[in-house]
């Protein structure tokens, strides 16, 4: 008799989690393990399919078996992971070269021109919803279609990073609907599905997988996959999402005007909205549950920033670290807690690696304006944290004019479990955060999505009676 434990495993962009859960979402088990991204060169962010995507899923399932439970204990497995990313697989479903992650790879701005040019941008986005940016995953493919031709025609398939690990699990050619929504311009966001009326120059829609909503079941546990991961041959596996829609899920984002922000290496931004909103500056697609639609924002940087700034600015914060333990990050937080609102005068343009939504601009640079000798790492820390949070006021400004203002906004990630940070944003943006009593991230969210589709867990209105709390509330500050 199947076990009824649930399995989620998020591979993110510096690291993958995974969790244990029951169908009560009582957490057993997690299980974390560190990775580097690959920065070939100028523009390009990589990482490598097999050793960090499957090599780390097969390691933290069995990290999270190692103790008390096994294979025998589990009822169905789910998956997420960055996105949307291109991986081009042979005819063995092996990967051809390096995976190229989401919007921080920027390698493929001629190709976008190129798209416009012969097509139109207008007609690109009346089919996307979407313009073409650094996010898209066509022109992606086309890059690799015109300096990669050799690959190209070896490619039988192409793979974003959950549909990777689901096809490592199960051999399907599986992708959700949220992430194919990153495919354009090959898919057609009102029908939501794959349409070649753009493809001719980019690929076969024949080598794109099979499209699914991310709580179906795509398949099982193959006995090879067993295997590896320790899991049962036969148990369930969902098709996955991108992290950003799993880790939504986790903290109950499941009705419109729900809005995520997720404090991660960059910024993220999900509302779930009535309708299609189209938008040129922002991203717009279907959601990791049925019949619903999101407006989402990614910054290119926040937390990676924040990782700048302590490794080349920080050399006392980090010995200090080190001889007592304080973090570094709550060292410079004090420091910048004691700096009044405004850094006195500096402001700090977060666009170390060009931005994202809303300027879609690979070419824009970050910088520090208004120093003075007064000013000091404090002023300098404080000023990044507020840059960040003028850029979520920006992109709630856009949501306004779109009539999609979010009604409940709930704070997550890593950057939000220290108050300073979601207390700046919620001061210049004029929103009130909901915090969840527990932040685990997205392999909690896929874990849920794992027993809805395996009908472990019966209703998505279990998700609010028992895996969602929230216990928090960060006000803004008058005056």
């Amino acid at each position: 008799m199947p076990g009824s434990l649930l399995i989620g495993v998020d591979i993110g962009t510096s690291s993958s989690k995974g969790v244990l859960c029951t169908a009560e979402g009582g957490i057993l088990a997690s299980a974390t393990i560190e990775h580097e991204t690959s920065f070939p060169r100028p523009g390009w962010a990589e990482h490598d399919a097999d050793s960090i995507w499957w090599g780390e899923f097969t390691r933290i399932c069995r990290q999270l078996l190692s103790e008390k439970y096994s294979g025998r204990d589990v009822g169905a497995v789910g998956v997420s992971a960055i996105g949307p990313c291109m991986l081009p697989v042979d005819s063995q479903g092996r990967p051809l070269r390096p995976a190229v992650l989401y919007g921080i790879d920027t390698r493929a701005t001629q190709e976008i021109a190129w798209l416009e040019d012969h097509f139109g941008a207008d007609a690109l986005f009346e089919h996307s919803g979407m313009a073409l940016t650094s996010q898209a995953i066509g022109p992606k493919i086309l890059w690799l279609r015109n300096h990669e031709p050799e690959l190209f025609e070896r490619t039988a398939m192409v793979h974003s990073a959950a549909g990777y690990v689901v096809h490592r699990l199960t051999g399907e050619h599986v992708i959700d609907r949220h992430t194919a929504s990153a495919f354009n311009p090959l898919f057609n966001m009102r029908t939501l599905a794959w349409d070649g009326r753009f493809a001719e120059p980019i690929i076969d829609i024949e080598r794109l997988p099979r499209l699914l909503e991310a709580c179906e079941v795509a398949g099982t546990v193959t006995a090879a996959a067993a295997e590896e991961t320790g899991l049962v041959a036969g148990t369930p596996v969902t098709a996955g999402t991108i992290d950003v829609a799993a880790e939504s899920i986790s903290v109950g984002v499941v009705d419109p005007g729900d809005l995520m922000v997720m404090y991660g290496s960059t910024m993220f931004l999900l509302n779930l909205v009535e309708g299609h909103r189209p938008d040129r500056r922002l991203w717009t697609g279907a959601y990791s549950l049925p019949d619903r639609r999101v407006l989402t924002g990614g910054m290119a940087t926040s937390g990676l920033i924040t990782s700048w700034f302590r490794r080349e600015l920080a050399g006392d914060e980090r010995r200090i670290e080190a001889e007592t333990g304080i973090s570094a990050f709550q060292q410079l937080c004090d420091l910048a807690r004691s700096v009044r609102p405004g850094s006195d005068g500096v402001i700090c343009l977060p666009y170390f690696a060009g931005e994202r939504t809303p300027l879609h601009d690979p070419d824009a640079r970050g910088m520090f304006v208004g120093l003075t000798l007064q000013h000091t790492r404090g002023h300098l820390y404080r000023a990044v944290l507020e840059g960040v949070g003028y850029s979520v006021r920006h992109h709630l400004e856009i949501m306004r004019e779109l009539n999609a203002e979010p009604r409940r906004v709930i704070a997550v990630g890593g950057g939000a479990q220290n108050d300073l940070w979601p207390q700046i944003v919620s001061d210049i943006a004029g929103i009130t955060q909901l915090v969840p009593d527990r932040t685990i991230g997205a392999s909690y969210g896929d874990a849920f999505l794992a027993g809805l589709g395996a009908g472990i867990i019966e209703s998505i209105d279990v998700l609010a009676d028992t895996w969602v709390r929230i216990t928090g509330h960060i006000e803004p500050t008058e005056g």
